[in-house]
């Protein structure tokens, strides 16, 4: 507990899945956390679960393909809790990530762009005055395995969070001299409830999906923390194995 005690953390697509499990997290671990989604009502109860455990935490309305609203959202973060020390980048919209490459069209490549790499951009440049403040800023993107392995039917999602991992090396190398860590998270985890769908588990070593709760938040709060300090520029890959060394 405390890990992060005194530590403010801005958690965007934080309202379901993995960065529900992340916002709740790095709560108990004493994270003031800024839970950021687009509607207002999956935010608050995020909220509202939050502080009923004794945590501290902020409603922000956002969406991040709006950069108007992400420099809103990040300066009403600041402005609530003093500063920034840790940025998880999480959101992404999932109704535009299935084609074939050859029937890929460039508007729908542009939306996960503009909700993958771009938006990340985006809401790092605009956190990175209070990242470099902070001392020992955080920066934990979320990429895809997808995107590695090249999985059939996803182009636009692999090839926008392929472009993740690209932004994620290249700010590592940049924002070093800033005290500013920089990684990427490349999950395999049960966010669409293929475990009560019956759908056969992964082919890992491990052969079952990842809890969000239990295999990838806590994944994340590693690289949020003092731990973690040495580590920048990385993919950590918690898939059970799926992908052994493949994305190192």
């Amino acid at each position: 507990m405390d890990r992060l005690k005194g530590k403010v953390a801005i958690v965007t697509g934080a309202t379901r899945g993995i960065g529900r499990a992340t916002a709740q997290l790095l709560a108990r671990e004493g994270a003031k956390v800024a839970v950021v989604s687009r509607t207002a009502e999956d935010v608050e109860r995020v909220v509202a679960g939050i502080q009923a455990e004794g945590g501290v935490a902020l409603a922000v309305v956002c969406d991040v393909a709006d950069p108007a609203q992400i420099r809103a959202a990040v300066d009403q973060v600041a402005a609530a809790y003093g500063g920034i020390d840790i940025l998880v980048n999480n959101a992404f919209d999932p109704s535009a990530v299935t084609s074939s490459i050859l029937e890929l069209s460039v508007e729908k490549l542009q939306r996960n762009f503009e909700m993958g790499p771009i938006s990340y951009l985006r809401t790092m440049q605009a956190c990175h005055p209070y990242l470099k403040a902070s001392g020992e800023g955080r920066v934990i993107n979320f990429g895809s395995l997808a995107g590695v392995t090249g999985m059939v039917g996803y182009g636009p999602y692999n090839m926008a969070k392929e472009a993740v991992r690209a932004l994620t090396r290249s700010a590592a190398r940049e924002w070093g001299a800033d005290r500013i860590t920089v990684n990427n998270v490349l999950p395999v985890a049960d966010t669409w409830g293929a475990v009560a769908n019956d759908v056969p588990p992964p082919a890992n070593a491990l052969a079952r999906h990842g809890s969000a709760e239990e295999d990838i938040a806590p994944v994340v709060l590693f690289l949020a923390s003092r731990d973690a300090q040495f580590i920048t520029g990385y993919s950590l890959t918690p898939d059970g194995g799926m992908i052994i060394d493949s994305a190192r």
